[in-house]
């Protein structure tokens, strides 16, 4: 197990009073309604203003970004909801869209609601595969320059080797998770995500990086503005354009088609997709898999991962994942998707 987290964590002096006098130092005040939002990596808080508008305020976790590589997010934000995308981008106040208070550096953006997209509806999966077409024609416009790459050495390969040399593998379990782990890393170093490998065609671009369900908030579309509203782009990174649509599938492999059949119809209406790009939608799954339980480990001394991921770090986790990754590189010696 990870040993238990150290007092002292720097979210630790993030107080209700700290959150309005950092909104309070760029001319915001509160009314006294604030709400914690489900953020693990950030504190995000819903506050209320005196106006009786809500916004909503990050503080960005210490150390985890330069404020060079925040800025390139917040201005990939800003260049999307410029082209009528509707992605949720930080508010310019006074004159800027990154500020400092207390030692967080923190961005304010509107409040919006909405639910979780139905991706079993043929109709909302064409809408939100054309908007993420319509993102990646904007990410393809520039590189990010302080942001990096999502492929095998910074998800991969890295991931490994810290959980190895922080000792994070119970001894009963290391040489089997170890093996495992080398196996999938090696399938997946034939592979295109291997950046350290001769280049090929395939377009890199900016990307939001984490598009699962739960950073697409949908509105009912019989109101203004309604439909997709596409959220957090803190995992915004260089990747391939199909980074942004595995996560969307679920289910058995008859689901998963169809539900990547409807958003490539949508996408495509919009802009052309590299079917080949389809053959790394294992490898990715599994690079997430090793990136998690590394971002697990690495965050355990904050005290809300040991409270909220109690059984993280155990050798029934680790045997867990062994048996996960197995199944990852027979995924990955299966016939890819098609659409």
């Amino acid at each position: 197990m990870p040993d238990t987290p150290a007092l002292g964590h720097p979210y630790e002096s993030l107080t209700p009073d700290a959150v309005l006098d950092a909104l309070a130092s760029v001319g915001l005040y509160g009314d006294g309604r604030l709400l914690t939002l489900n953020s693990y990596e950030n504190r995000v808080y819903q506050v209320g203003l005196e106006d009786r508008s809500n916004v909503v305020v990050k503080f960005y976790r210490p150390g985890r970004w330069s404020d060079a590589q925040i800025q390139e997010e917040h201005d990939f934000a800003t260049e999307l909801a410029a082209d009528d995308i509707p992605v949720v981008a930080p508010l310019a106040l006074e004159g800027r869209t990154l500020h400092h208070h207390g030692g967080f550096a923190f961005a304010v953006s509107p409040s919006r609601g909405g639910r979780a997209p139905e991706l079993d509806d043929f109709e909302v999966l064409e809408w939100v595969g054309r908007f993420l077409a319509r993102i990646h024609a904007v990410g393809r416009k520039k590189p990010f320059v302080e942001r990096p790459a999502l492929d095998l050495a910074s998800f991969g390969t890295t991931s490994r080797d810290w959980l190895l040399a922080h000792d994070m593998v119970p001894l009963d379990v290391q040489k089997e998770w170890e093996a495992a782990c080398n196996e999938a890393l090696a399938m997946i170093g034939t592979t295109a995500l291997d950046t350290s490998r001769p280049a090929g065609d395939l377009r890199w671009l900016r990307v939001h990086g984490d598009c699962h369900p739960g950073n697409i908030l949908w509105t009912p579309t019989d109101r203004p503005g309604g439909g997709p509203h596409f959220v957090d782009l803190d995992d915004a990174r260089t990747g391939l354009a199909v980074q942004d649509l595995w996560m969307l599938l679920s289910g058995d492999r008859a689901q998963r088609t169809a539900q990547l059949s409807g958003l490539l119809d949508g996408y495509e209406q919009m802009r052309e997709f590299d079917r080949r790009e389809l053959a790394l939608i294992e490898p990715l799954r599994t690079l997430r898999l090793l990136h998690y339980s590394a971002w697990l480990a690495r965050r355990w001394q904050d005290p809300i991962f040991p409270i909220n991921f109690p059984w993280f770090g155990s050798s029934d986790y680790w045997k867990g994942q062994i048996q996960m990754l197995q199944e990852q590189c027979e995924a990955m010696a299966e016939e890819p998707l098609h659409a």
